[in-house]
Parts: C-alpha cells; sequence; structure tokens
C-alpha cells in the first residue's frame, strides 16, 4: 500500500499532524531530521562557520549542508558521526531539546514501535543556552572585567545550591 499523503480534511489532525506520514516520497521530511538539522544550523552558527567551510570539513558542498539543515536530506550516521567531530560536540547533541511532539511524529513512534523513552538528565554543556554564554562570555576583551564576571556567577551558584 503507497504511503498516505492525504488526511481527512480536519484542520485540528493537521495540525497535530496526526494521520500525516512522514518520510520518503510524501514530500513531507520526518520532524526528527528537521530537528537534527536545526541542531547542525544551531551549532555552525555559534561556531561562526560558514555552510561552505562545515561542507568542506565533510566532504560535501554548501547545497548539501543547507539540505541537511532543512531536514530535506536525512544524515546518514557516518555523516553525523563526521559532523559530531567537526563540530566539536557529542553526538546527543543533534538529539538534545527535541520536543516531544517532534519525536512522537517520527514513523516508528506512530506505528508503537518505538522502545519506552529513558529519563536522563541533559549534559548542561550541550545545551543551546550554555553555548551561547560561554561565546558571550569570551566577547568580553577586558580580563578583569571577565574574572569579576566568573566571580559572580560562581557566587550566585553557591548562594543558590545552599538555599537548595
Amino acid at each position: 500500500m503507497p504511503a498516505k499523503n492525504v488526511i481527512d480534511g480536519d484542520n485540528e489532525t493537521m495540525k497535530r499532524g496526526e494521520g500525516v506520514t512522514y518520510g520518503r516520497g510524501t514530500g513531507r521530511p520526518n520532524p526528527v531530521d528537521v530537528h537534527v538539522g536545526a541542531r547542525v544550523r544551531l551549532r555552525r552558527t555559534l561556531l561562526g562557520m560558514s555552510q561552505e567551510k562545515l561542507g568542506e570539513a565533510i566532504g560535501l558542498t554548501f547545497q548539501q549542508v543547507q539540505k541537511y539543515e532543512r531536514g530535506a536530506n536525512r544524515i546518514g550516521s557516518s555523516r553525523l558521526f563526521d559532523l559530531s567531530r567537526v563540530l566539536d560536540v557529542p553526538i546527543g547533541f543533534f538529539f538534545d531539546e527535541m520536543p516531544a511532539d517532534v519525536a512522537a511524529r517520527s514513523p516508528a513512534q506512530s506505528r508503537g514501535l518505538a522502545e519506552e523513552p529513558v529519563n536522563y538528565e541533559l549534559d548542561p554543556m550541550a545545551k543551546r543556552e550554555t553555548l551561547e554564554l560561554v561565546r558571550a562570555y569570551y566577547k568580553i576583551a577586558d580580563p578583569s572585567t571577565r574574572k569579576r564576571l566568573f566571580e559572580l556567577t560562581k557566587a550566585l551558584g553557591a548562594a543558590a545550591a545552599k538555599e537548595s
């Protein structure tokens, strides 16, 4: 039976993505691929790297990098490994902060084939907020100002730890 492209016309169903098939031949990228591509773009831009430079580093054209970042093309495991090394992040970074509704719309999830999710604490070093904070911190040119900010941050963290 061919993949289902058409849904029953119920607008609420269309908004939630129920009854919609994603993947090859459907014209719709898998939401997980879109999320992973967005994480590639996030990390690349946080590093100040162009699509062209990233492509050169992993042996692709910038157009292919664009397709990965949009989720139009799926990133294979060996390419994901290469990206994690070039972008200096663990492979899990690409899946961090994935909204539950995105994970639920993956085809395996919708067919009931997925395993129960494992609850784990995200590594704070892989969070976007941390990366942005570190990047902003190192933009402070004056070493004494940077050191004062560092000491203030440590003091606030210690005070918060005592309160909890």
